[in-house]
């Protein structure tokens, strides 16, 4: 006698972040399993562990990027201090397209 399969359930990206949220907020696996009807809670649990480390990638990008926007500005305001140095120099008589910041 062949066993029947039950097709496979998958999960949207909304119901396991609800899972997982639960695991943080302090529930057991089980409990959050039994609750929400998943099958296994070491399904709940890769959950949380895929999630954690998406969001260990998502950090360092935003890392990477911050200290990408930091480099920008002190090369703007190194350009910036040096056009305050040349403006009053430009505001001599005669000079009637003076630079004004």
């Amino acid at each position: 006698m062949v066993k029947k399969q039950k097709p496979r359930r998958v999960y949207d990206d909304n119901f396991k972040a609800e899972a997982v949220q639960m695991l943080m907020d302090g529930h057991s696996a089980t409990s959050v399993a039994l609750r929400l009807g998943v099958s296994c809670p070491t399904v709940v649990r890769r959950w949380k562990r895929e999630q954690l480390a998406q969001a260990g990638s998502v950090a360092d990008v935003m890392d990477s990027r911050v200290k990408e926007l930091e480099a920008e500005l002190r090369r703007v305001e190194r350009e910036r201090d040096v056009l305050k140095k040349v403006a009053p120099r430009s505001l001599g008589k005669g000079n009637s397209h003076a630079l004004m910041i």
